[in-house]
């Protein structure tokens, strides 16, 4: 049944993906329910559910609950309101279908726009890595279940819904997949406290569990408001909270929403979700450490990815089938996020790279002006082509997943929004960024996590993915004051979108 209506839908859809606009951005007339839902179902996937909630939950308790808090209010409530309209509407004003091509046309270097495509889809790639990581952990260690058959129906899966209806069958999903996700997580919950004898009685659990190094119980750090660690805290809040706002397939969905008060409905639902989700979610790993930990032989460390798998294995087969359904959910539609933003970037940004022009130019010969309906398919063939290939790679990986979820999705994340946030946001409210300090800034987000990494992660990934979000901002604002500005009736120009 549940595959029968994930393909169904895309065979509903595929008469509004037969353009670029149609396929990419649903039209640009998605309603706040699909778009609120495919914000929340691409934010949330395996990678949270059993990495970050088993690793995180694991090492703060129960004041890991913090980072879904940070996730709905900072991730989802914020990114609403300070992004969702002004990349409404000057996406749309700029004819922008993605994010390589918004820093191109805004800041008048198309030389960015290809930049930016190839960061997207290398940085991309590890967030897919972790994202079957997660799947892989919880089948073999929770369910017995072989995970190759799974990752491969799901992939599959995956291709023919996106392939077929593009955008507006993937939000369609999505708004399947995110129910089944809510009603999955209340459910988990409530079965994990009822296993331990009730909230009350698993709080009173956790607080008697010595400190991490100490031999003596009754520290009562894991049952606490801030937890044993909260400068560590809160770097996994900045991270995993503020990327969102940087990232290419959570920023597209702004473009597709329909009008101004769908994105005051869609910012609500946005957030409630994620407090049910996210905030679920790391509920629930707070109490890992109730559960026997599982060691990794390798390196006789705790083996985080198991935690989670290793708290649902006692579950009833209902819930457990629940479970199953609930991770392939949030995975699916995490994926379908990613080939999607993937394909129409490699397609729009550089196979494809139209000339454009500014808006209220004239510009003779433009292809915007004199494209043909034949240009438009063949551009759509290339973007289910190229999604067929980006999956390949997903499978490929997936069959051979890497471990450490977290460190896998600081380094995405880190690398992704480290470059694009800062510019992105400041070229939606600041007419003076410079062309020179956007290039800056992307030299700052993708230098400090790649050196990080080369040099063994002296900072953890999931900091150093914080620092190079947060840093990326006086980056662009200093290099801006030192360098050239746009030309000032270009820049007024673009910014005649919030003036109407």
């Amino acid at each position: 049944m549940f595959l029968a209506i994930m393909i169904g839908v895309g065979l509903y859809s595929r008469k509004q993906a037969s353009s670029v606009e149609g396929f990419v951005l649903g039209g640009r007339s998605v309603g706040p329910w699909l778009s609120a839902f495919a914000f929340g179902t691409s934010y949330f996937s395996a990678v949270v559910f059993v990495g970050y909630a088993g690793q995180f939950g694991w090492k703060y308790g129960l004041s890991s609950a913090w980072i879904g808090v940070g996730n709905a209010v900072i991730g989802s409530l914020l990114a609403w309101l300070i992004l969702g309209k002004r990349t409404k509407l000057m996406t749309q004003h700029i004819e922008s279908r993605t994010m390589p091509d918004f820093f191109g046309t805004r800041f008048s270097d198309q030389k960015l726009r290809v930049v930016a495509s190839v960061i997207a889809f290398v940085f991309l790639i590890p967030y897919t890595a972790g994202v079957y990581s997660g799947i892989s952990r919880l089948f073999e260690m929770g369910f017995n279940i072989p995970y190759e058959y799974c990752v491969v129906i799901m992939s599959a899966l995956t291709a023919v819904y996106v392939i077929l209806g593009g955008y507006k069958a993937t939000a369609m999903n999505d708004f399947i997949q995110g129910i089944i996700m809510l009603f999955g997580i209340v459910a988990v919950i409530l079965a994990v406290l009822s296993a331990q004898g009730g909230l009350t009685e698993a709080v009173g659990k956790l607080a008697q569990l010595p400190a991490d190094g100490a031999t003596e119980p009754g520290s009562g750090m894991f049952a606490t408001w801030l937890g044993p660690d909260p400068w560590g805290l809160l770097g996994v809040i900045i991270l995993t909270s503020l990327g969102t706002m940087g990232l290419p397939q959570m920023v597209g969905k702004f473009y597709s929403i329909t009008d101004e008060s769908a994105i005051k409905r869609g910012t609500i639902i946005s957030t409630i979700f994620a407090f049910i989700v996210a905030g679920g979610c790391y509920f629930l790993g707070g109490f890992g450490r109730l559960y026997d930990p599982v060691i990794n032989e390798a390196t006789g460390k705790i083996a985080f990815d198991s935690i989670v798998p290793a708290m649902l294995v006692t579950l009833p087969d209902v819930l457990i089938a629940l479970v199953v359904l609930l991770v392939l959910s949030a995975s699916m539609s995490t994926l379908a996020s990613l080939v999607l933003t993937s394909s129409s970037t490699m397609t729009l940004d550089l196979i494809y790279r139209d000339k454009k022009s500014l808006p209220g130019e004239v510009e003779e010969g433009s292809i915007d002006d004199i494209v043909s309906e034949k240009v438009e398919l063949r551009k759509v063939v290339v973007m289910r082509v190229l999604i067929v290939f980006f999956i390949v790679i997903s499978l490929m990986i997936a069959l051979n997943p890497p471990t450490f979820i977290a460190q896998l999705m600081g380094i995405s994340w880190g690398a992704l929004a480290g470059a694009f946030l800062a510019p992105f946001m400041l070229g939606l409210y600041w007419r003076k960024a410079t062309t020179a300090s956007v290039w800056a800034c992307f030299i700052w987000g993708v230098g400090i996590t790649v050196l990080n990494m080369l040099l063994g992660n002296p900072i953890s990934p999931i900091n150093c993915g914080a620092i190079a979000m947060l840093g990326g901002f006086p980056v662009v604002l200093l290099v801006s004051f030192f360098t050239s500005q746009l030309p000032k009736n270009d820049v007024d120009r673009m910014f005649q979108c919030y003036e109407k």
